[in-house]
């Protein structure tokens, strides 16, 4: 049978197999969507996707603010897991203290900037302009015309020229320096001159045409821009043009990444059980979009004391670790976060995919969030803890919330969050294929992420998106 809410040319691969048998049960009258129950626990597996990999066979223990404790029973697990929404609140407020307290603002040069938050306003150094300016290629004109033309003209960068007297004009370039007593700027495609070499004017003047005064835009001691304003590529101009070599401001929060796993290959195509590693390439760029300075990606396969070293010893921010988040032999975060004494901030999140993604405080400060190692669920953690996480570190605004209607309906979970990638289409969202935990096809392709929520989105109803970064910025500007 076709589970609830999906379509019938669906790729099987879409769906985890607990999914599937959790819709199957919805649709036989075993659970509503309403209800906190366990998730069936098998799980294909297979080359693509060997079950080391597929930790979103399994999820964590509580979700409240807690030293970490041993794995408790999958039915337990799933029942305290934290809903969607409230996790990324959670992450969010998480690192206000951290912000505060830990973070002092450094001074940054201009082509350093780009990305940061301020942390001082922008006050105007100078006047903008900072003296009379040209606006137009033309004539600087004094009293009624016609009038008798300097053989010099006036360029740009140049020291302030002569005055003028009534009856005189004289070339001026484009952001030229205006002459003392010039009554206007004529543009050359408003003047010509008679064969006695008089400039005549082909349209009325007016006083101050085309000038530039001192301060039209700001007077020195303005205050340009607050706190907290994103710095973009205008803002840098801005600050350039205000007087500005270097801006104060909330520095890029430090992330290190650990990739766990000894079943990952770094170059060439999968053989023996062993498959690519796609998360090492793909969450450094991705963190750098969300403001962060990606100091070390570091490999330690499957090595617990490895793991240990590497959370004692790190001088980060964020620890981001890969995999290992579940319950299984070899999934070391668990057992080592409560080794060092570490608070559990969210201990799974009641999303698909990607539910034993994990936030933990190290130490003061100092935070760890827990990927799952499919590379989509490893994404979906991404969205959930790591942005709101990163967001409040770095002291950048928050993205406006807004919805689409989705062009197809979007089959929900019974009682779960999922994201799935869309493309923009216009008016509307279109949900793509391949989003299954370990299938990064479809959220190549995309331009947002849309959240659906238990029950699943009609064709036509309205979804809350989430972009991508380079949807918005595009990749110079967004990774760079």
């Amino acid at each position: 049978m076709t589970p609830r809410g999906t379509r019938a040319d669906e790729d099987a691969e879409d769906l985890d197999v607990e999914e599937v048998l959790a819709l199957v049960n919805a649709d036989n009258g075993h659970h509503t969507p309403g209800d906190h129950v366990p998730a069936p626990t098998p799980h294909a597996t297979g080359p693509d996707q060997p079950d080391r990999q597929a930790s979103d066979r399994h999820t964590s223990d509580r979700h409240q603010p807690d030293r970490a404790k041993p794995d408790q029973p999958t039915s337990d697990r799933h029942h305290k897991a934290t809903p969607w929404p409230e996790a990324r609140e959670i992450a969010a407020r998480a690192a206000v203290a951290a912000r505060a307290v830990g973070r002092a603002p450094v001074s940054v040069p201009l082509d350093a900037a780009l990305g940061l938050a301020l942390a001082a306003p922008l006050t105007a150094l100078t006047d903008l302009p900072s003296f009379d300016t040209s606006a137009m290629d033309g004539w600087a004109i004094a009293g009624p015309g016609p009038w008798a033309v300097r053989e010099e003209g006036v360029l740009a960068g140049h020291a302030e020229p002569e005055p003028l007297t009534d009856g005189e004009a004289v070339r001026i370039a484009t952001g030229a320096r205006i002459p003392p007593d010039t009554t206007a700027v004529l543009r050359s495609e408003h003047g010509r001159t008679d064969p006695k070499g008089r400039l005549h004017a082909t349209r009325e003047v007016q006083q101050g045409q085309d000038i530039r005064p001192r301060g039209q835009e700001c007077r020195s001691g303005d205050h340009l821009l607050a706190v907290g304003t994103l710095v973009t590529p205008a803002v840098l101009g801005l600050a350039a043009a205000a007087g500005y070599d270097t801006l104060t401001a909330v520095p890029r929060p430090r992330v290190e990444v650990l990739v766990l796993g000894d079943e990952l290959l770094t170059k060439g195509l999968p053989h023996d059980g062993l498959i690519r590693d796609a998360l090492g390439p793909m969450l450094p760029p991705w963190l750098r979009a969300l403001g962060a300075e990606v100091t070390a990606v570091r490999r330690l396969g499957d090595d617990a004391k490895a793991l240990h070293k590497a959370l004692t010893t790190s001088r980060a921010d964020l620890v981001v670790t890969t995999g290992g988040t579940a319950a299984g032999p070899v999934d070391h975060v668990h057992p080592t976060l409560r080794r060092i004494g570490a608070e559990l901030l969210v201990d799974s999140v009641k999303v698909r995919p990607g539910h034993p993604m994990l936030l933990a405080r190290i130490k003061e400060h100092q935070y760890l969030v827990g990927l799952p190692g499919n590379p989509l669920s490893a994404v979906s953690g991404l969205l959930t803890l790591a942005e709101p996480l990163l967001r409040t570190l770095a002291a950048r605004p928050a993205p406006e919330p807004y919805t689409l209607p989705l062009s197809d309906a979007a089959h929900g979970h019974p009682y779960d969050t999922r994201l799935i990638p869309v493309v923009l289409r216009g008016d509307h969202a279109a949900p793509l294929h391949y989003h299954g935990p370990a299938m990064l096809r479809g959220m190549a392709a995309a331009d947002a992420v849309a959240v659906v929520p238990p029950g699943g989105i009609r064709a036509g109803q309205e979804a809350e998106l989430l972009d991508l970064p380079w949807a918005l910025a595009g990749i110079e500007v967004c990774f760079t």
